[in-house]
């Protein structure tokens, strides 16, 4: 079964447009936690939330509420920098996803390069599992990556799908799903576990489904988006309609 996680971030974002600085007050909406407790009330399967060095948008309290009423599993995403090592460790999420920053992009844009910084990824993986996370990276659809990741020490790996998700013509849209497969095929091969995730959309998340092996896939802004007119529960829902083809085309 292909899981959802649920990526609130962008509700901290627009919360912050108005209340930065006064982020813990409790006329500042929109709320992340609330927003993440709708999608776990309609059958999400996970949260992700982004806790970035510049904290743009969600804040420390933030991932802390999170932690504390949710009930689905969190998964983190952060920076590999000593200070988000020690706030995993005081809070200790169930899954970390290990991201690249930097402070002048919008959101975060393209993968890990695991191969050129093998040691401290494998270093800061092996920190993590220590207290129990299952740790991925986020990581462009690139066998020689994959394999970097797994001599890391990871357990999963996330695809970032924002190449395929910004292709402007069939063609490329046709190449990024090849690479995404071949990706996936060595990461299964490898005994790692696939997520997918970056400007996936209710339109071009049925083109990832004939990606073989996906487990979970990570969506925020589109979810978020469509909340702004329907609602978060019912947003969810239509995200979660969608991923469960993924499941029955896998049993034809």
């Amino acid at each position: 079964m292909l899981r959802l996680g649920v990526n609130v971030d962008h509700v901290a974002t627009l919360r912050q447009a108005r209340y930065r600085g006064l982020h813990t007050a409790k006329f500042a909406e929109p709320d992340p936690l609330a927003f993440a407790l709708a999608a776990q009330k309609v059958g999400a399967h996970g949260i992700t939330a982004h806790l970035r060095e510049d904290r743009r948008h969600m804040q420390e309290s933030d991932i802390l509420a999170l932690r504390r009423k949710v009930e689905i599993p969190l998964n983190l995403e952060m920076a590999a920098t000593p200070e988000m090592v020690a706030f995993a460790k005081k809070i200790r999420p169930p899954h970390v996803c290990l991201v690249p920053e930097k402070r002048e992009e919008l959101t975060t844009e393209g993968g890990l390069d695991v191969i050129s910084d093998l040691q401290r990824i494998s270093q800061i993986t092996a920190e993590l599992q220590k207290i129990r996370a299952r740790v991925s990276l986020f990581i462009d659809p690139d066998p020689k990556q994959v394999e970097s990741a797994a001599i890391a020490g990871a357990d999963v790996v996330e695809l970032h799908t924002g190449t395929y998700a910004h292709a402007k013509t069939k063609s490329q849209r046709t190449h990024e799903i090849r690479r995404l497969i071949e990706a996936a095929f060595k990461a299964h091969q490898l005994g790692l576990e696939v997520h997918a995730g970056h400007g996936l959309n209710y339109e071009n998340l049925l083109g990832i489904l004939i990606v073989p092996g996906l487990n979970e896939v990570n969506i925020g802004h589109s979810i978020i988006s469509r909340a702004l007119s329907v609602g978060a529960e019912r947003a969810v829902r239509d995200m979660l309609h969608i991923v469960k083809k993924y499941r029955l085309s896998s049993r034809s």
